[in-house]
């Protein structure tokens, strides 16, 4: 999930929930923690469901982020590894602090504890300073996925430029490839376009098993955005799928449907999916069809059990 749509807290709001928890006296696990500061700062099932494109749940992430600022700043003490105790410093935190923190308060107070390089003043910074300030006290996991999240968008922005300026040819070898890149169609890549004058409507076939029994119909529509795919036209794909006496069907292009359409669909009794513009690249981005990774970075952390 894009960091921009995400409905868990920002860190510095959950820096009071995780001292509520503490502020009981115990010695808490860091995973008690996550669930109970989870439940303070009343973080519902679906926020909590939401994860990190690397991994792991994404307040948890935070939850953890918060932990580590308390940390640095002394407010929370670690007796062993993975627990954490409030301390009277952190006890006289949260009576100086009871509305907790925004993101400029927090790099405020937050980064004189951390490196050199983090203890520059807000009040000296210029407004695009201040933009990357803000960015400085993100987890840096979530750091590097807001980063990536960025290239993904610039990179689908361009595949979707390019594939509008395509060839109709091109354009359904290229979905019937992206399909094939998915797994359908099995290990012997049983799938290939038919598109042309005579394709009856449908412009690829991809066999789900060795005889082609079971068989998924492909239309491709390389439309300029806001050229939206209605009603009709997914009307005239299911009678093709009927006329081949096919069940299931997938409707790719790169503008998108109208909400006509979306209803239709979920009316019929063929099963299609639709596929618009946004998907369409997101897909292609994820099973790398037309991109190449072009750099790689490893996340390291330390290896607890080489100090056991």
């Amino acid at each position: 999930m894009d960091d921009s749509a995400s409905i868990v807290p920002i860190w510095p709001a959950l820096v009071i929930p995780v001292l509520t928890v503490l502020s009981s006296g115990e010695t808490l696990h860091r995973k008690d923690v996550f669930d109970a500061a989870a439940d303070v700062a009343g973080i519902s099932a679906v926020a909590r469901a939401e994860t990190l494109g690397s991994g792991g749940y994404r307040y948890e992430q935070r939850i953890g982020w918060a932990l580590t600022h308390l940390s640095k700043a002394g407010w929370v003490d670690r007796p062993s590894r993975g627990y954490y105790a409030i301390n009277e410093v952190g006890r006289q935190g949260m009576l100086q602090h009871p509305n907790g923190f925004d993101y400029p308060q927090a790099r405020a107070f937050f980064a004189p504890y951390w490196a050199d390089t983090n203890r520059r003043s807000v009040r000296d910074t210029t407004a695009d300073e201040a933009v990357a300030a803000a960015v400085e006290i993100l987890d840096p996991i979530e750091q590097i996925e807001e980063g990536i999240s960025r290239i993904k968008h610039q990179v689908g922005e361009e595949l979707l430029t390019r594939l509008r300026e395509s060839h109709p040819d091109f354009f359904e070898q290229a979905v019937v490839d992206l399909l094939l890149a998915m797994g359908y169609g099995g290990a012997e890549q049983r799938g290939k376009r038919i598109g042309g004058p005579n394709d009856e409507g449908v412009d690829g076939i991809i066999d789900q098993d060795a005889l082609g029994l079971d068989q998924i119909y492909v239309q491709a529509k390389r439309y300029k955005e806001g050229n939206n795919i209605g009603r009709e036209t997914i009307q005239a794909f299911v009678g093709a799928l009927h006329g081949f006496g096919a069940a299931r069907g997938v409707f790719l292009t790169t503008s998108a449907f109208t909400s006509g359409a979306i209803e239709y669909v979920r009316n019929v009794q063929s099963r299609v999916i639709l596929i618009d513009g946004r998907r369409l690249v997101n897909l292609m981005i994820d099973y790398r069809v037309g991109v190449q990774v072009s750099q790689t970075y490893d996340a390291v952390e330390i290896d607890s059990d080489f100090f056991d």
